[in-house]
């Protein structure tokens, strides 16, 4: 397409390090493939980078009397043109004198756009990480030494997900596990969904590949401390906490504006830095992009929660406002309101409760009641959010750690308020998606599900695992501790088990995980040792081996001659 003299278009060529190709003409450096219409441009491009991706205009920029058309595209290989040569956005910053006016300019327009820089090879509709079908798991990857056995292994796990999960999205009855003097009963799920087997394998197969390089995960890489520990003996690093506070040089919190220096600081683009599964903020992985750092290749964000992104876009762009059901504090809601926040007016709630705060403004909105939610909501919603403009047309989606129910118990709730504030025929148009919650997750739900059909068993005790911060497994918790009050335990392994007189239980603070809980030793059954049914489950980042090391230590507490062996139980397993 022909433009005018005045006006050029510039291809900036990216690789997978997303570094930028500039050419080095004299003294300076510049541009590498400039051309007054993008044929032009194009033949340049493909002299030097024969294999790339088709390029997308991102912007326009004026400098030197002449219009630029900025054009993103993603090369691979070397150049060809021995004067062209990668840089990091952070490396060209750091020169400004030796840049071409023009391409200072360009790069002074990069900041809003940076985020799209390692997808370019993505199309729309396409996932950065796709969840691996059973014969493709790469188990073994994490299984190669006797202290990851341990932690991920389980014959007992692996015959009752064989036999009493029939299908992975809905519940089936819970499998008993007859070992005599003790029954345990355990849910059809629980343990890790497909979101965290992706992320573990991934962080695994990076360590091995990938011998003598650093390799970071922006922070935890899910809600379990056995996880995160093994991947740390294996030599990884985390760069921040799960509340985002960055780690120093010296592997502590850095407190802010300490003297000591950030790992952060630290990276070069020969680093490796994995996205955990919950994500990452716009803000973090534009900070790996100037460092030349890939972050496609090495970012297992879950599917699901990329999902729930794309539903945002797509709500987005049909002129609805989001309202992000989630806890503010939790890693995967501050990405997905990052992520969101580029497409739509966006505004976090935690509960029901908090979504009728909305829905009494939406109902009868007064000047009052806006400058009452702004207050409320602040530093949870986008800039220049206004109620009076932004809650009239919604559109819900969630942190995929909370329960699908309540959710959709929020988007019902909105519903029902736009049908009774509008009608019965204008009111759901109010709602983005009202009709439909396939943007929900599923592994949440169905493992409490799950566990509300073991629950209806006579149970001396229940027993959940997990990490003290994941969310999930905290919902779990909670059933139980509403069916079984004292006789229910979270605790993170079979380390919490002391004696039949002594159990280490988390109590957490009254509004879940987060700061505030602490420990605390309850009995289970002092002097009794009759028989007894336990229930046993796991949330969603728990590896199936902290299960069986469970049931081996309740075991410990019996006489063996009261005990059947697992083969005995595996067979009847068999045959129920």
């Amino acid at each position: 397409m022909q433009v005018s003299s005045a006006t050029q278009c510039v291809l900036l060529a990216f690789n997978a390090h997303n570094q930028l190709a500039v050419r080095r003409a004299g003294t300076q450096t510049g541009h590498a493939f400039v051309g007054t219409d993008e044929a032009m441009a194009m033949t340049r491009l493909q002299s030097c980078f024969p294999l790339h991706t088709q390029p997308v205009e991102y912007f326009t920029c004026e400098a030197n009397d002449s219009r630029y058309r900025v054009f993103f595209v993603q090369v691979e290989g070397a150049p060809a043109d021995p004067e062209v040569a990668f840089h990091s956005l952070d490396q060209l910053d750091g020169m400004p004198d030796k840049l071409t006016p023009a391409l200072a300019a360009v790069l002074g327009q990069l900041e809003p756009h940076l985020i799209e820089i390692p997808y370019l090879h993505l199309g729309e509709n396409d996932y950065i990480y796709k969840f691996r079908v059973e014969k493709l798991r790469n188990r073994d990857i994490y299984q190669q030494d006797e202290a990851a056995r341990g932690l991920y292994q389980s014959r007992l796990c692996e015959a009752i997900k064989a036999l009493a999960r029939t299908n992975e999205r809905s519940a089936s009855k819970p499998a008993t596990l007859d070992f005599g003097a003790v029954r345990y009963i355990i849910p059809s799920h629980f343990g890790f969904c497909l979101g965290v087997k992706n992320a573990i394998e991934r962080a695994y197969e990076t360590l091995a590949e990938n011998p003598g390089r650093r390799v970071f995960m922006l922070s935890e890489l899910i809600h379990n401390p056995f996880v995160n520990e093994d991947l740390l003996r294996r030599g990884l690093r985390f760069l921040q906490t799960d509340k985002g506070l960055p780690f120093g040089t010296d592997g502590r919190i850095a407190p802010a504006g300490g003297p000591d220096p950030l790992l952060w600081d630290t990276l070069t683009s020969d680093d490796i830095v994995i996205i955990p599964a919950f994500g990452a903020t716009d803000e973090d992985k534009k900070r790996l992009v100037r460092k030349g750092i890939r972050v496609a290749q090495f970012d297992a964000t879950c599917m699901l929660v990329e999902k729930v992104w794309k539903a945002a876009r797509a709500f987005g762009r049909e002129g609805y406002s989001i309202i992000i059901h989630g806890k503010s504090e939790h890693e995967e809601t501050k990405a997905t309101f990052s992520n969101t926040r580029r497409h739509a007016p966006s505004i976090i709630i935690r509960n029901l409760e908090e979504a009728k705060m909305l829905g009494d403004f939406i109902a009868v909105p007064t000047e009052a009641k806006r400058m009452a939610l702004l207050t409320r909501f602040a530093g949870l919603h986008t800039p220049g959010f206004d109620p009076a403009r932004h809650l009239d047309r919604i559109a819900v989606v969630n942190q995929t750690t909370l329960l699908m129910n309540e959710t959709a118990s929020i988007i019902d709730y909105f519903k029902s308020l736009f049908v009774a504030k509008y009608g019965e025929h204008a009111g759901p148009d109010h709602v983005g998606g009202a009709g439909k919650k396939d943007t929900l997750c599923y592994a949440t739900q169905v493992n409490q599900d799950a566990l509300q059909r073991a629950l209806a068993e006579p149970l001396d005790a229940a027993f959940i695992l997990g990490g003290k911060n994941s969310s999930n497994t905290y919902q779990l918790y909670r059933l139980c501790q509403q069916k079984l009050g004292p006789r229910a335990f979270f605790i993170q392994s079979e380390a919490n088990i002391s004696s039949r007189d002594e159990i280490t239980h988390y109590v957490f603070p009254p509004a879940g995980p987060g700061k505030g809980g602490h420990m605390e030793v309850h009995p289970l059954w002092p002097g009794d040792d009759t028989p007894k049914r336990v229930l046993i489950t796991g949330g969603a980042s728990c590896p199936d081996g902290l299960v069986q090391q469970v049931v081996t230590r309740i075991n410990s507490f019996f006489p063996p001659q009261r005990l059947r062996t697992i083969e005995a139980v595996l067979a009847d397993l068999a045959a129920s």
